[in-house]
């Protein structure tokens, strides 16, 4: 019996799977938050993973039915979960069509109803990936002097980057953090592919919504295909989540931990780093940011490494997708952070796509579609040899 259980307890060190290396994987909450606050996080985590259904308020049109749907292992997106976004350029500026269902597109319905289809009105429609949502809670809590000490709106230093924030109106429900300063009552989006999101509360509510289809204290009525005749509701009264489920998700976004780097110490993946400085990567996907103050200790003026400037750029014809929000162009896109970059296979089915659109199936591929503001750092990158170009490359994938 003893040589037995021997064997079985032998036999379950051999086979049991450890751990992920920190390195590794983006899950997992940042460190010093107390017992209470961990204990929050995971609660958080625990309503990230929920599935909805048709009888709990799913719908009655949607695009998830989870927030992991988009986000699994709190990495990017696939192009399997596409958002698709449209809109009409007007003479008088972007018409998000919402008369007829716009900005998004909820292609998915529950059992009795249809989902949408793109209106033929629509002149622009972007699809969009969904980001990795590691590290949120720093780029919530930088402060606006910050930001706005990156912009370079008219390129007074004559560097061909001009950088510019997008601010937004929030909405009633949203308290910006005192860092954050309002400008004829708008404030800096930080959240969003063309920062349009000012906090971590309106990104989750309206996920919530838009997403899902699921109402909240934040967002009462649900959504509706315009397409297919008369206002109807689903199957589950609203609001269908709290107010402190919302909060619990945003909570747990907050305090999630930043990407860790792998690699950082071999010599060529230095070199790249130098290479990635010197053809003006840096200029936009800024390394270093540090946050203001913050109740959170973890977050409170701590020093961390984005790769972003959390700034507008136009990138020219080749991203220009003739969709935009809040004062952005067509053409112009916030800088994606880059930290996270080489775990973004693991969540995407082992292949990576790259780019707001997943169009690029290389780190390569997304560099040489670089136009506007990086078009002289795509032509740097070109004028590099063979192997340092290696080298960038593996510094990306080390971040």
């Amino acid at each position: 019996m003893a040589l037995a259980l021997a064997l079985v307890l032998t036999s379950c060190d051999v086979f049991a799977p450890g751990a992920p290396a920190p390195d590794a994987t983006l899950v997992g909450p940042m460190s010093e938050l107390t017992a209470e606050q961990r204990q929050a996080h995971l609660r958080g985590d625990e309503e990230f993973g929920r599935v909805f259904g048709r009888f709990d308020g799913l719908g009655p049109i949607f695009v998830s039915s989870s927030c992991e749907g988009c986000h699994a292992g709190d990495g990017k997106g696939h192009p399997s979960t596409f958002l698709t976004r449209y809109g009409r350029m007007t003479p008088t500026g972007f018409d998000p069509l919402s008369s007829l269902g716009g900005p998004q597109l909820q292609h998915l319905a529950v059992y009795g109803h249809v989902g949408e289809s793109i209106p033929i009105e629509a002149t622009g429609v972007s699809r969009l990936m969904a980001p990795s949502v590691a590290g949120l809670g720093f780029l919530e809590a930088v402060d606006d002097a910050t930001i706005l000490a990156l912009a370079d709106r008219l390129d007074a230093n004559g560097d061909g980057i001009s950088g510019i924030p997008n601010y937004s109106e929030p909405p009633d429900f949203v308290s910006p953090l005192p860092a954050h300063v309002p400008l004829n009552g708008k404030y800096i989006g930080r959240f969003g592919r063309k920062a349009g999101t000012i906090d971590l509360l309106q990104q989750v509510a309206t996920a919530y919504l838009q997403d899902m289809g699921v109402t909240s204290d934040f967002f009462m009525k649900d959504l509706h295909n315009m397409q297919s005749g008369p206002i109807t509701g689903d199957d589950a009264p609203d609001p269908e989540v709290s107010a402190n489920i919302v909060h619990r998700v945003a909570f747990y976004l907050r305090t999630l931990r930043a990407p860790e780097r792998r690699n950082a110490s071999d010599a060529a993946v230095k070199n790249g780093e130098r290479h990635f400085a010197a053809v003006g990567c840096a200029s936009c996907h800024v390394p270093t940011l540090t946050t203001g103050a913050s109740t959170l200790a973890p977050l409170d003026r701590r020093e961390f490494h984005p790769y972003t400037d959390l700034l507008l750029h136009d990138m020219g014809p080749e991203l220009d997708d003739g969709y935009t929000e809040g004062t952005a162009t067509t053409s112009e896109w916030r800088t994606t952070p880059l930290w996270g970059l080489g775990l973004s296979g693991a969540s995407q089915g082992g292949t990576g796509f790259f780019l707001h659109d997943g169009r690029a199936h290389t780190l390569n591929d997304a560099i040489m579609l670089h136009g506007g503001e990086g078009a002289q750092s795509r032509g740097l990158y070109q004028a590099l040899s063979e192997t340092e170009r290696r080298e960038l490359l593996l510094f990306l994938e080390s971040l």
